[in-house]
């Protein structure tokens, strides 16, 4: 944190009157001293980053309402489960989250010079179709062989988007996945939520790999719409799509026509979802007959066989100890995220604290990670 920030002293006084507290019941709910307060809102002195969030969570504010600077907000797009609301609650403290990144910036191995952009994202199915063909030409992988999670991890760590492996629990959170960019840095940050279905996990990270490509629209409404539509085509592109519609024709009734499609769907390691909305869009952007099977048909099926979470295939027992989860994300992920944490924790003797706030877990899951990484 730099002294460049100051509060928004003014945003910060009007939430006192709303609640009708005073400065010194306001440093009582934080845990600071009243002179505290005072210097903060005077621009003498700046909260440290868990006294920032403490800030922010106790009056309910968000980055922009909270802090006056020039320093750039975070970017925040959420992966969700489908129908569920981002709320400002959740906007609010994934920015402070991206805020308790900054510091961890220096710590991290140099950035590289050449990333991969697409310049003018577009869901238009022919543009989209050709930009999924140039990433996979990138990848070295031809457009229909299957495009692995190594391969997935491999273009994060190529675009310096660092990946934190997360366990939030299936119900506990609404967001399957977390995508933080810190545009002053041009560093991004990943949280993927270790407790979801393999079916759909190489399509969340897909999602996500979207939005490192297009930072600009990250974020977005637009950005939400591109990171869907580029994720089932990256995985199940046009030549697959037509081979997969090509035998499914084949077959007069409903049924068997969605085995072959759940058939191309366990290839591919997708959902039966995924498969069912890239042959429906090839079908309506060539004009041919669309198949007998419909979306009901395909959420009723996926309700009845829904495969293991990516936590229970990668952790036996569950949960996984401390050690256990940071070599994963070390090899598995290929994350520099818990090593150059690790480095900053014994550099700035870090507490705990931080590691709940940064990673939104128990203070017990934070206390045991950080046991580990200091000992």
């Amino acid at each position: 944190m730099t002294m460049s920030k100051v509060l928004h002293s003014q945003s910060i006084k009007s939430a006192l009157d709303n609640r009708g507290w005073t400065q010194k019941r306001l440093a009582e709910e934080i845990g600071v001293t009243s002179q505290a307060v005072t210097n903060w809102l005077k621009g003498v002195d700046f909260p440290r980053p868990d006294k920032l969030l403490k800030l922010a969570t106790t009056l309910k504010l968000g980055f922009d309402q909270l802090v006056e600077s020039q320093v750039a907000k975070p970017v925040i797009a959420f992966r969700k489960k489908a129908g569920a609301k981002t709320t400002d609650g959740h906007i609010h403290r994934a920015e402070v989250m991206g805020m308790l990144l900054k510091p961890l910036v220096s710590y991290l191995p140099p950035r590289k010079a050449l990333r991969t952009q697409i310049p003018s994202p577009s869901t238009n199915y022919e543009a989209l179709q050709n930009t999924v063909a140039a990433v996979r030409e990138k990848i070295g992988i031809g457009m229909q062989a299957v495009l692995t999670y190594q391969q997935l991890i491999g273009e994060f760590r190529a675009n310096d988007a660092v990946i934190i492996p997360v366990m939030w629990g299936q119900k506990r959170n609404h967001e399957n996945a977390l995508h933080i960019l810190l545009p002053d840095e041009q560093v991004t940050f990943v949280y993927l939520n270790l407790d979801t279905h393999q079916e759909d996990f190489k399509f969340w990270m897909a999602h996500e790999l979207a939005h490192v490509y297009t930072p600009e629209i990250a974020g977005k409404d637009e950005g939400e719409d591109f990171a869907d539509a580029f994720a089932g085509a990256l995985l199940f592109p046009r030549e697959l799509a037509h081979a997969a519609y090509a035998e499914a024709a084949k077959q007069r009734a409903k049924t068997p026509q969605m085995e072959v499609l759940r058939h191309f769907a366990g290839q591919h390691h997708i959902s039966l979802f995924s498969v069912f909305c890239e042959v429906r869009n090839y079908a309506e952007a060539t004009g041919v007959a669309p198949l007998k099977v419909l979306a009901t048909d395909i959420h009723a099926l996926r309700n009845l066989t829904r495969g293991a979470l990516i936590s229970e295939s990668l952790f036996k027992p569950q949960p996984p100890d401390p050690k256990t989860l940071i070599a994963t994300s070390n090899t598995t992920f290929q994350s520099e995220f818990f090593p150059s944490l690790q480095k900053m924790l014994h550099e700035r003797e870090t507490s705990a604290g931080y590691l709940q706030q940064v990673l939104n877990v128990s203070i017990h899951d934070a206390a045991a990670l950080h046991a580990e990484l200091v000992h």
